[in-house]
């Protein structure tokens, strides 16, 4: 069975993939023998890229769900060996993942989320989870990330080529004043700049051995609304479930 497993989650278009295809390489000729599980919503061609490192992978498309719900829901069938409340194994055999990970001989899964939504976090107790910042998008990006970041063993930030030493100090800062305890990985992505630091901290890390009765670190958003169930049509007549309204009385009034 796999002794780690390695998230890594992040917006869309941060450079998750390309700190992958310099990363994973890197990890096989440390010892790690790992396998890639990428989760996308409708299309993606990410698979190709980690099969032209010689390493095998498998996707997961959420198509109408949101991605990172889509991977906790499949998360039983990654871990294996759950147990109902009362104790009773659900099953002795070997789930689909982590039998295709044993099968392969694999003992790394690492996971590549799609992560769309900065509120989700599918990272449990027993990952290493990682997540995956864009130094262009904003001085501020920090901040609007949720737990995603907050409860990130380490963060890796890419694109750094392409900002200041000052900025990428601001934005580190931030990150230490959101999550002290994580790891800060600068990263080109492209060109490989720091994945090597990157691969030496995660050969480092203690393995897991076992991943029964795994949790997530935090939870995942509220409820279920009208629209999380397919309706169309807009106003307050057709909402139902957990709906959130703006506070417009707390709004300033600008020129009054």
């Amino acid at each position: 069975m796999p002794r780690q497993v390695l998230l890594f989650s992040g917006a869309s278009a941060v450079g998750k993939t390309s700190v992958l295809k310099s990363l994973l390489p890197l990890l096989a000729h440390g010892g790690m023998a790992p396998c890639v599980c990428k989760i996308d919503c409708l299309k993606t061609g990410d698979a190709d890229v980690f099969q032209s490192l010689g390493l095998p992978c498998v996707t997961g498309l959420s198509g109408d769900i949101c991605p990172d719900h889509f991977l906790v829901s499949n998360l039983s069938e990654l871990w294996g060996g759950r147990t109902a409340w009362g104790g009773t194994p659900w099953s002795l055999s070997l789930p689909e993942l982590w039998d295709w990970a044993d099968r392969l001989k694999r003992d790394t899964l690492v996971i590549e989320t799609a992560g769309l939504c900065h509120r989700c976090s599918p990272a449990t107790q027993h990952m290493t989870a990682g997540c995956v910042l864009d130094c262009t998008a904003s001085c501020r990006a920090p901040g609007q990330l949720g737990p995603m970041l907050t409860q990130a063993d380490f963060v890796v930030l890419t694109k750094i080529d392409m900002v200041s030493q000052a900025e990428l100090e601001i934005i580190s800062w931030q990150i230490r004043a959101l999550n002290p305890s994580a790891a800060l990985f600068p990263v080109d992505g492209l060109a490989g700049y720091g994945t090597d630091l990157l691969a030496q901290w995660l050969l480092a890390r203690p393995v897991c051995t076992g991943f029964e009765r795994d949790a997530l670190r935090h939870t995942m958003p509220s409820g279920v609304c009208s629209y999380c169930v397919g309706e169309r049509r807009v106003g307050s007549a057709f909402q139902q479930g957990v709906v959130g309204k703006i506070s417009f009385e707390e709004a300033p009034v600008c020129g009054v």
